[in-house]
């Protein structure tokens, strides 16, 4: 890839990974049988901001479409994966009834237990710039796997971590809180009394899905990726469950005002993507990564100092 991206060493499974400017229209692309686009500007609600406008915008819709347009003008026959994200229903899902308990928000009707699936709409209602964006490359790639035939899917994912997330206050609250809970720094609850759910995936699960897609691509189909219903909680619940990991207790505090635009319950319906790939399910716990994860921050915590 280049000029402005060099691909990196091929690992033992023959998988190469390339930092690239995918803003850049004189990018061109080596011939490859799978890319996966991980193009994201996710720094707070709105994105950064520079002299040429939003960068994020750029980033998640502009080099999303030079993406796609060199795939298909240089290697149509492989297999195209587009990291997309819950944040293009905007707040819509926050249209579904909800009850709330002690601890969490959460679907009041039966017929929602599943949670969000792929039919909900993602116009008409609140975006962040970020979400907007996504949107933006997400239709971009619906449509150039219905439109030209290329084997483009999909993937809206939910909260997706694992012990080397790099979470931050506003994105990736899980990686972020498990940080907290063992630096003693003050997390910070935006809203919704704490009780916003979501559902949370580990990177494994999330490599084999795309795996199962593009061994047995469908073009221009559209996932929902999330932990789903098993792998949800609250963050009072996260918190309480990282207190009861670490044995010490989180500092917190709480700010009415939410994020705008954010989701009060979201969980994945994962019932289309297990129903295509019967094959993929859910292999690590909700349990089993936080453990994972709090180790894997005691290590890096402890070689820094």
């Amino acid at each position: 890839m280049g000029p402005t991206g060099a691909q990196g060493p091929v690992g033992p499974q023959g998988v190469s990974v390339t930092n690239a400017a995918i803003t850049n229209d004189s990018l061109y692309v080596t011939l490859s049988d799978a890319s996966v686009i991980n193009a994201g500007k996710a720094v707070g609600p709105q994105g950064p901001v520079g002299p040429q406008g939003a960068v994020g915008p750029a980033v998640n819709a502009n080099g999303t479409l030079n993406m796609l347009e060199l795939t298909r003008q240089h290697c149509p026959e492989a297999v195209f994966i587009f990291t997309s994200t819950n944040k293009v229903y905007g707040d819509a899902p926050n249209e579904l009834p909800l009850v709330e308990t002690e601890t969490r928000f959460d679907y009041a009707r039966p017929e929602d237990a599943h949670g969000v699936a792929e039919d909900m709409r993602i116009d008409r209602c609140l975006h962040s710039l970020f979400g907007a964006s996504k949107t933006a490359g997400d239709v971009a790639a619906q449509e150039y796997g219905r439109y030209f035939g290329l084997k483009v899917g999909v993937f809206r994912g939910g909260c997706l971590t694992g012990p080397s997330h790099s979470g931050v206050e506003l994105h990736g609250f899980l990686s972020y809180l498990v940080k907290a809970a063992l630096t003693g720094e003050t997390y910070t609850v935006f809203g919704y009394k704490g009780k916003q759910v979501r559902d949370n995936i580990h990177s494994y699960d999330v490599i084999q899905a795309f795996e199962a897609f593009r061994a047995a691509p469908r073009p221009g189909e559209v996932y929902n990726l999330g932990g789903g219903r098993g792998n949800s909680l609250s963050i009072l619940e996260a918190i309480a469950r990282l207190e009861q990991l670490t044995g010490r207790r989180m500092a917190w505090r709480y700010s009415e005002k939410n994020r705008v635009g954010d989701h009060i319950c979201y969980i994945s319906d994962l019932r289309k993507l297990q129903a295509h790939f019967p094959g993929w399910g859910i292999t690590r716990t909700l349990d089993g990564m936080l453990a994972e994860m709090v180790e894997a921050e005691s290590r890096r915590l402890a070689a820094s100092h």
